[in-house]
């Protein structure tokens, strides 16, 4: 706590004043957690003040909010091609990043715990803070104006992604809220970001890409391997499912599933939390799409059968926990689509399940199961439709 308070008065967050009338303070509060490695081991124990943006009013208390954020596709076509290119690839943390903002609209705060407060006053917010519902949108804008003094320029295609190109030297960095991933051919200029971005904000150079947004990143001499095994271990001793006889595919096999069938499952909220985190896993494991996408659709009210299969799949995930993606490190790239259809295959609807992968030298970076939106006529109607969609990701790939 003391180490947050003490950043919060170096960065001249707020000034105590009397509230004006008419006004309302919005709470705040202290949250506590323990960060740890990629190896599970503790890394630090860490406090945050929070605002309770929650009660903020559109209007009075904030006007925009959006923030873009890098998409995880982009994560991985950027890695893909450092690896082919034999780019190095680096990560920056900036420290209390949402301090760095100042405060465009008048916002009232009541004084923390843990700041002296004997007459009974506010804190009028002079900084941005965690919490406020602006605060996103107003850091990415400091930190767009500081890269784009440096020579960078956003990404029409994806605008937390910024490019410096001069001669024939190309840097890029990938922004997503307060982490940074910075690749390229010119390493002194990516030096002189690092001292730029270090004098403006204050910020943790963590040296090589290791460990991104609960994605391990290792190193091989044939490319570069994306896992997330921290999470996966995580995830299967909550549920027990660790030392359980594990399965050798996603799902059982010629399994149809439906809304009515058997009881309905009293725990919905695990049910639900559950399939949130194998869908958090597709971030590295495409074998897992189509089975996040048939567990999704009984969301709402989940029956025993739906349960029975999701044990199947987290067994499945305890017998490969340490599968993940090769990037290759090829010396030519290529871009390739394969798309395929089960065509009229939902027992309830008979719309067509459909699949893609698109692979960058050989090295898989954006893929997708999703049930069409409208019931296809015949087969060749629904590959059409599957066509359109890993066309559509194929050009967003290559025009980012």
């Amino acid at each position: 706590m003391q180490k947050e308070l003490q950043a919060l008065d170096h960065n001249l967050t707020w000034e105590l004043v009397e509230l004006p009338k008419g006004k309302k303070a919005i709470g705040c509060k202290w949250v506590f957690k323990v960060k740890l490695k990629s190896s599970g081991a503790l890394e630090r124990c860490k406090a945050r003040l929070v605002a309770k943006g929650f009660n903020q009013k559109y209007g009075i208390d904030y006007e925009e909010t959006f923030s873009p954020m890098v998409k995880i596709s982009t994560i991985r076509c950027l890695i893909a091609v450092a690896a082919s290119k034999h780019w190095p690839l680096f990560q920056l943390d900036v420290n209390n990043a949402f301090l760095h903002c100042d405060q465009q609209e008048e916002v009232y705060m009541t004084v923390p715990e843990g700041v002296p407060n004997p007459t009974k006053k506010v804190c009028r917010l002079l900084k941005s803070i965690y919490g406020l519902k602006q605060a996103s949108r107003q850091w990415h804008e400091k930190l767009m104006y500081a890269l784009e003094h440096q020579g960078f320029i956003q990404s029409k295609h994806d605008y937390s992604v910024f490019i410096h190109r001069q001669d024939d030297d190309i840097n890029i960095a990938a922004v997503y809220v307060d982490d940074v991933i910075l690749t390229g051919t010119d390493i002194q200029k990516l030096d002189a970001l690092k001292a730029y971005l270090h004098k403006e904000f204050s910020i943790k150079d963590l040296g090589h890409l290791h460990y991104f947004l609960g994605i391990e990143v290792g190193y091989t001499a044939t490319g570069v391997i994306l896992s997330q095994k921290k999470f996966t271990k995580e995830l299967l001793h909550e549920c027990d499912f660790d030392l359980l006889k594990k399965a050798i595919t996603p799902l059982p096999l010629n399994i149809k599933l439906t809304k009515t069938d058997g009881d309905l499952y009293p725990n919905t909220e695990k049910y639900r939390s559950l399939v949130g985190k194998l869908n958090f896993l597709t971030h590295t494991r495409p074998d897992l799409s189509y089975a996040v996408q048939s567990l999704s659709q009984f969301l709402q009210a989940p029956r025993q059968p739906h349960v029975t299969v999701l044990h199947h799949t987290l067994r499945y995930l305890s017998h490969t926990e340490g599968q993940g993606i090769l990037l290759k490190a090829l010396d030519t790239i290529s871009l390739q689509a394969f798309s395929d259809p089960d065509w009229a295959s939902c027992p309830e609807c008979r719309r067509s399940i459909t699949g893609y992968v698109l692979l960058l030298g050989g090295s898989p970076i954006s893929w997708k199961s999703k049930k069409q939106s409208a019931v296809s006529k015949s087969s060749a109607e629904a590959e059409y439709r599957v066509m359109v969609m890993a066309t559509a990701a194929s050009k967003v790939t290559c025009n980012g």
